[in-house]
């Protein structure tokens, strides 16, 4: 049975730092995965293809465990390809990663269920009713009518299942990736982590969401400075495929020394997996 390591306070700071210090040794070649998948991304957006934008939310899991599997082999002293965005599909992994939805989807039942239980039929129609007049309207007033106290909890609410349903595949993608275990003993083990490591976590994403703004800080003014070169919306879209392929790349890093530090260790590189005739291993 694998032991859930208990880590200290300041293994979240090291999570954040070991990330930026795997995109410095190999910006362009960790960097050219997340233009990718953003690129993609942000085609989906300017197009309109809802098919394409729901294509990437099922493989989501699949192309992060791709950029996790990258940072690997850059922290051991290999190459990123792009080819490593699919190297779950290679591997035979693809279902046990796409599992990985599973957490997202009841959160999101959950968190449904929750909005008709606190603040019920007759108030949502009231919210709809404020906010289809706000826009032709935007009178303080109409805002005063809403259920503030209840909306307030029910957001609350939201972002706790949304905190637990992110504990089930925080290390869970590269305990997959890396190891022969299925995706529902992995999901357990990704929580287990999670709880016995609370600290740590709370550490990560205070430096995180400080990092993210700083990051954001230097995109925008990237934007600006772009746009009286080659307009607004092309500045935009430029921004975003920066922002991407930094943040990305530091996500995976992040979550590989995550996974490391309270799961994995010193694994062997895997070996490529003979693909079973039929059936789903989760």
């Amino acid at each position: 049975m694998t032991q859930v390591r208990k880590v200290p306070l300041n293994a979240g700071a090291e999570w954040l730092l070991g990330g930026f210090s795997l995109w410095r040794r190999a910006p362009l070649a960790l960097g050219l995965l997340g233009l990718i998948w953003g690129g993609i991304s942000g085609l989906a957006s300017v197009t309109g293809q809802l098919w394409l934008s729901l294509l990437l939310a099922l493989l989501g899991p699949i192309l992060f465990a791709g950029v996790v599997y990258a940072a690997r082999e850059v922290d051991q002293g290999r190459k990123a390809s792009p080819a490593h965005l699919v190297q779950g599909l290679r591997e035979g992994k693809g279902p046990r990663l796409m599992a990985m939805l599973l957490p997202q989807l009841v959160a999101l039942l959950v968190v449904a269920l929750l909005l008709v239980v606190m603040i019920g039929g007759e108030q949502m129609q009231h919210i709809v009713q404020v906010m289809e007049q706000m826009q032709t309207n935007p009178d303080p007033k109409l805002a005063e009518t809403l259920p503030a106290g209840r909306m307030f909890a029910w957001l609350l609410a939201a972002l706790v299942v949304g905190v637990v349903a992110g504990f089930f595949t925080f290390v869970a993608i590269p305990d997959v990736m890396f190891t022969q275990r299925g995706a529902i003993e992995a999901m357990r083990l990704s929580l287990r982590a999670c709880l016995r490591n609370l600290g740590a976590l709370v550490v990560m994403f205070v430096l995180l969401l400080i990092a993210m703004v700083a990051i954001s800080i230097a995109v925008n003014l990237l934007v600006v400075l772009l746009a009286w070169l080659v307009g607004q919306p092309t500045a935009v879209f430029v921004g975003q495929l920066v922002l991407m392929a930094v943040i990305i790349p530091v996500m995976a890093g992040l979550v590989y020394y995550a996974w490391q530090q309270m799961l994995g260790g010193d694994v062997p590189p895997p070996v490529p997996a003979t693909h079973a005739a039929g059936g789903i291993e989760v």
